[in-house]
């Protein structure tokens, strides 16, 4: 989808489906290349005439006059006109390395939450601790929509981050003395209602952190510099590299300090890092490129007014003044983006006032632009729709799998047990080690076939981690079917605190595909949804990609939920039974495995007619 001046490029640009390249010709005139010589002649005339509009940018092109609604200044907020001085890769490995303290803080608390919630003094069940886990790692995703709103339309990226941080530094503070003074408050209830309190600050903390940090670190590049252009797409690749490795910190240190030397000084240390963080994150204000909104109008409220008005007009025609208007200037084909994509919202270009330039002035009509805006972000439901399947499958890192683990041989050598909950270091190990693989080995090779600048494309890319996602569900259901046989052999059905006699490196296959699948999906993921939004709304963009994760963990519960009522009546074992021997997460991986297969396709079908905003 394009429009404004933005030209979409189908294959080149990222890949869509369509096989057309559809742009705006500056004066208005409609570009849609389709098969014939005489069409390919006047595509290339328009080309040509606009010559000193448009520059080459790879396989695609973009245009110098794409005036973005923000412009890159400095703290003073004088406009950036040295490069070197400001933003650039030292400013972004500055906030990666912010971006890492925090995920080792927050994969502190996440991935052993539920031993905590279980094994601590609110003793709560299995399906219990599973989904009051899932709704509080839902709650952080979903909420990550309000904290980037805030920040795109209102505060701006860096004061909502400084903000965010000092929220996220009070509870997890909280969090941390709650755990001395449990040992004085008998009241259950009460216990429950600090720990919560605690935990949902650290939600609403980390909510305005994460979309806004990643952004901002994106936007210490220029997209429309052919190489900050390429550097931005690796920043996305480097950003999930660290962020992988601060998880890994977090797995083998911080998990094993809270199962063997207490939970106050695991939550303390997550605390005493951010805080690091903050510092750190402030050292770097002088030399960081900030955005500054050249159009003061809130781009959210911008696109909503286009759906209310569009509505308000929906049994309005196309003889009002406002298409009057535009057929005088030769632009009356014109009005809708993409040809034949979303036509209800071109009703909002409906002027149904006596005076269109006062109507206009006062908002009670949209303009093309603003239209196009509401079209672009329209045009990503489909796909942020069908990846949702995969936030399920991501939350069963957090619940399922590390209880699996509990059940197994851990030991290594004579005295030393791994933690459960560490056993998600091979997520993010295979993170580590495929993401090099991928930047410096596949996208040149791909390169090479393909001629696009980052390999494949991607929707390309998120289709190969839903793929890689399916094999992971498909082996865990295997290996879960493994042990609860071991089990039966060794007559521990019925003895549910006995170890298994099978080791932990089982698990190995499940974890490693999982984070094979995140080198695909959740970087391809998150390019996709920062570029793909409209320029102005990038933080919101990000939180599309993070609401997922919080929709499907919302959706685990309930699956969970619903399973466990209708497969544990008449004293049956359900699914998830306390006693994991009893249990049969098997069945819940195939079922999910099942669930990624229809994702698998459907995904398909939408990508395949998807247009690209613009070249990534």
């Amino acid at each position: 989808m394009v429009g404004g001046g933005k030209v979409g490029v189908d294959d080149d640009g990222g890949g869509g489906g369509s096989g057309q390249w559809m742009g705006r010709h500056p004066l208005g005139e409609s570009l849609e290349q389709e098969d014939g010589l005489e069409d390919v002649f006047s595509t290339a005339c328009h080309i040509i005439f606009t010559l000193d509009e448009y520059i080459c940018i790879g396989e695609g092109f973009k245009n110098k006059l794409d005036v973005l609604p923000t412009q890159h200044t400095t703290f003073k907020g004088e406009k950036v006109s040295n490069r070197s001085k400001f933003g650039g890769w030292r400013s972004a490995y500055l906030i990666i390395g912010v971006g890492i303290a925090e995920t080792i803080a927050y994969y502190g608390i996440s991935s052993n939450l539920i031993t905590y919630l279980t094994d601590g003094p609110l003793r709560q069940s299995t399906v219990a601790a599973a989904a009051n886990v899932n709704a509080w790692v839902g709650a952080i995703w979903m909420l990550t929509l309000v904290g980037a709103f805030v920040a795109d339309s209102f505060l701006g990226r860096f004061r909502t981050i400084l903000l965010a941080s000092l929220i996220y530094l009070m509870g997890l503070g909280l969090l941390t003395l709650s755990v001395v003074l449990l040992s004085f408050i008998s009241p259950p209830s009460f216990q429950a209602i600090i720990i919560f309190t605690s935990l949902y600050l650290i939600a609403i903390g980390k909510a305005g952190f994460k979309p806004c940090i990643q952004a901002f670190g994106a936007d210490q590049f220029d997209g429309q510099n052919p190489k900050e252009c390429k550097s931005k797409s690796s920043f996305f690749n480097w950003w999930n590299f660290g962020l992988s490795n601060g998880s890994i910190i977090s797995y083998l240190v911080l998990i094993y300090i809270e199962d063997n030397l207490g939970w106050g000084l695991g939550f303390g240390i997550p605390c005493i890092l951010i805080a690091v963080a903050l510092i750190i994150f402030l050292l770097g204000m002088k030399t960081y490129r900030y955005s500054m909104k050249e159009d003061k109008e809130n781009p959210v409220l911008s696109i909503a007014r286009v759906f209310v008005l569009a509505a308000k007009n929906w049994k309005s025609t196309s003889s009002s003044n406002t298409f009057q208007e535009l057929g005088a200037s030769g632009m009356s084909h014109h009005i809708r983006v993409s040809d034949h994509r979303f036509k209800f919202l071109d009703k909002a270009l409906i002027d149904i006032s006596t005076d269109p330039k006062e109507s206009r002035k006062n908002g009670i009509s949209c303009s093309i632009s603003q239209v196009e805006d509401a079209k672009t972000v329209v045009s990503l439901v489909p796909i942020w729709i069908t990846c949702l399947i995969y936030g399920i499958v991501v939350a069963q890192s957090l619940t399922f799998f590390t209880k699996q683990g509990n059940t197994m041989d851990r030991s290594i050598g004579p005295s030393f047990q791994i933690p459960a909950g560490s056993l998600q270091t091979f997520i993010s190990l295979s993170v580590i080690l495929f993401i090099p693989v991928y930047d410096l080995v596949f996208v040149p090779l791909a390169r090479a076939f393909t001629g696009k600048t980052n390999g494949i494309t991607m929707l390309q890319r998120i289709g190969s981690g839903i793929f890689l996602s399916i094999i992971s569900m498909g082996c865990a259901a295997i290996i879960e079917k493994r042990r609860l046989q071991i089990a039966l052999n060794f007559g521990l059905i019925d003895m549910p605190k006995e170890i298994v006699p099978m080791s932990m490196w089982w698990l190995i296959p499940q974890y490693a595909l999982l984070g094979l699948a995140d080198v695909f999906i959740v970087v391809g993921l998150q390019e996709f949804f920062y570029h793909q939004v409209p320029d102005g709304l990038r933080s919101v963009g990000l939180s599309l990609f993070f609401s997922m994760f919080g929709l499907g963990s919302f959706l685990s519960g309930f699956l969970i939920s619903v399973i466990e009522k209708v497969t544990s009546g008449n004293g049956r074992y359900g699914w998830f039974s306390n006693n994991l021997n009893r249990a049969h997460l098997d069945y819940f991986y195939w079922l999910l495995a099942g669930l990624s297969v229809v994702e698998f396709f459907m995904f398909l079908y939408f990508s395949k007619s998807y247009v690209y905003k613009r070249e990534a």
